[in-house]
């Protein structure tokens, strides 16, 4: 029987619980590798500003960043950024596409509402919308192609939560949230709170999975609750028979398992590819 909660948990104090999910105190370099993403995010902003900031919403969040490929039949990446869905911005994410531009597809940023100006119900309802939009919209930007949905933390939980949309032919969810118990019992809850219906309705783990292809990736040296979540979600999938990679990244953690994604021929950008073949 599916058990939303990890053997340790009932026993721990809320201290060693926070530390269950806090990825910046568990690398203690992360402040410099998200400086570094950022700036190489502005660079690309920089050079390619012909398709920013576009809206799908009313939210001043509710924004699409696209990098049209020369081909408007190119399949397309959709990257969701993470920050527990409560921080961050698809400005300093874009970087993370960059392997996906070089294999000549385009690539397409939302942005949505972070919490607690918005309830997760309503940022998932936003990543809806923002498919919505660029189903109708993205030909006149050039782009038509197959969308790749990913995500990255709760971006990961946003690639799960946005499957069933028509626009996603398949999935690549890093190192995401698939079942938000533990969550509304850390320090994160401060900000979202969770409730019941929500956790029953938007973690992926209790809901019956979509049957698109999906690959589930999440770095070897991530916090064990990371590669927890990661590891159960993808065996339920996969006891459904369903397609899609775990792809532990050797040596990888929250903030590093992203280069597998930027670098041209990385381990993600590949997989992102054969899950079109």
């Amino acid at each position: 029987m599916y058990q939303p909660l990890p053997d340790f948990w009932n026993e721990a104090d809320q201290a060693t619980r926070d530390d269950a999910y806090n990825n910046n105190k568990a690398v203690p370099d992360c402040q410099a590798l998200m400086a570094k993403r950022n700036e190489a995010s502005a660079a690309l902003r920089a050079a390619r500003p012909d398709h920013l900031d576009l809206p799908y919403g009313e939210g001043e969040s509710n924004r699409w960043d696209l990098f049209p490929a020369s081909e408007p039949g190119a399949p397309c990446l959709v990257f969701i950024h993470g920050g527990y869905w409560q921080r961050n911005r698809r400005h300093d994410f874009g970087a993370l596409t960059e392997g996906a531009l070089a294999m000549g597809w385009s690539t397409a940023l939302p942005g949505y509402t972070l919490a607690p100006e918005a309830t997760l119900t309503g940022i998932v309802n936003e990543i809806h919308r923002a498919l919505d939009w660029l189903a109708a919209e993205g030909p006149r930007h050039g782009i038509a192609g197959k969308v790749v949905l990913s995500g990255w933390s709760a971006g990961g939980h946003l690639t799960a939560m946005g499957m069933s949309h028509p626009l996603v032919t398949a999935g690549l969810a890093i190192s995401g949230i698939y079942e938000l118990a533990p969550i509304r019992d850390t320090y994160l809850d401060e900000k979202l709170r969770l409730s019941e219906d929500e956790l029953a309705a938007l973690s992926p783990l209790r809901l019956a999975p979509v049957t698109k292809p999906v690959a589930v990736a999440y770095g070897s040296a991530e916090l064990p609750e990371l590669r927890r979540q990661s590891r159960h979600w993808h065996g339920q999938r996969a006891e459904a028979h369903l397609r899609g990679p775990l792809i532990p990244v050797a040596g990888a953690n929250h903030f590093t398992v992203v280069d597998a994604l930027s670098q041209p021929g990385g381990e993600l950008a590949r997989a992102a590819a054969d899950l079109l073949l």
